[in-house]
């Protein structure tokens, strides 16, 4: 476990380090950040002023020393454009993303592993037709096509759900089957393809010959050893959750952390970019962690060989 820990901590250290320099740099190439918040007819004396009360007239490596400095100790100044610490606002905001990702992503688990035994189980017929086809459009719409339609029929045609904001339970919908119909339907056929596996082996074939039902063939014996690489995909998928939030937000008008990270990019606002990237970063560090710990719980060799790498 101290060892996990240590990895875990080395593997956010330099996910932060790497991070915010390209941040930094590419904001930087970019021109001068006062023009992203400024009017563009502020006279030159104003847009001074402000680059001293920012540090922006400091030397380029003064700046990112200060800049790596801030994103190790949590402290990203203030918000350019929203007038208030930048932590501050992000950690306003994050809640919201965080609800959103956590049902989307249990969501995403489940639904992609009863579609992914339910297929395995029956190789020919409809059923298993219509969820293959299904799983493979999950996987070909973009999240914000996916968004528009589902806004156009459900919220603008048939007025069954919000378009947009997040009032209620009702709003969460169509935001969260957005956000989960590709992550559910990548684990769905991992999980299919790893069922496949698992079923010529030699202890499921004990299994039926011992007059298990079929469902506590594939639940209690078959699952166990085909959901590792889903779990493992939670952990991969956990990056492109937050881009996916970004796009998804933006549709529904949701006022989550990607939201504002998108208009604060728009607006060059450094500290909140800066506070959501470390932010992020924290994040996906922890998921997959949980990944790590939930795949070691499922298969017993993984705590075995993560003792002897440490006895070793």
């Amino acid at each position: 476990m101290a060892r996990l820990a240590l990895r875990a901590l080395a593997i956010l250290a330099g996910t932060i380090f790497v991070a915010s320099s390209g941040i930094f740099f590419l904001i930087h190439l970019s021109g001068d950040p006062t023009y992203g918040f400024l009017p563009v007819n502020t006279s030159p004396e104003i847009r001074e002023s402000v680059r001293d009360r920012l540090g922006l007239d400091q030397p380029l490596v003064t700046q990112y020393v200060m800049f790596l400095r801030d994103a190790f100790t949590l402290d990203f100044g203030y918000s350019w454009s929203l007038r208030q610490p930048a932590a501050e606002a992000v950690l306003r905001v994050f809640p919201a993303t965080l609800q959103l990702a956590l049902i989307g992503t249990v969501s995403a688990v489940v639904v992609g592993v009863v579609l992914g035994v339910i297929t395995s189980a029956r190789r020919s017929g409809p059923l298993e037709w219509v969820l293959s086809a299904t799983t493979l459009v999950g996987l070909a719409i973009p999240g914000f096509w996916l968004g528009t339609l589902l806004i156009l029929l459900f919220a603008v045609e048939l007025g069954w759900f919000p378009s947009s904001g997040s009032a209620g339970l009702r709003s969460m919908v169509l935001p969260i089957i957005a956000l989960t119909l590709h992550p559910a339907s990548m684990i769905a056929r991992l999980v299919r393809a790893n069922m496949r596996d698992v079923e010529s082996t030699m202890y499921i074939r004990t299994a039926r010959a011992k007059g298990l039902p079929a469902r506590a063939v594939q639940w209690r014996h078959m699952l166990p050893n085909a959901v590792l690489p889903a779990v493992a995909y939670v952990g991969l998928h956990a990056a492109g959750l937050i881009g996916g939030a970004i796009v998804i937000e933006s549709v529904f008008a949701w006022p989550g952390v990607g939201r504002m990270a998108l208009q604060a990019a728009l607006e060059r606002d450094m500290p909140v970019i800066h506070a959501f990237v470390v932010l992020s970063a924290v994040m996906v560090t922890m998921v997959n962690i949980l990944v790590d710990l939930t795949a070691m719980a499922i298969d017993p060799r993984l705590r075995s060989s993560q003792v002897m790498s440490h006895a070793t």
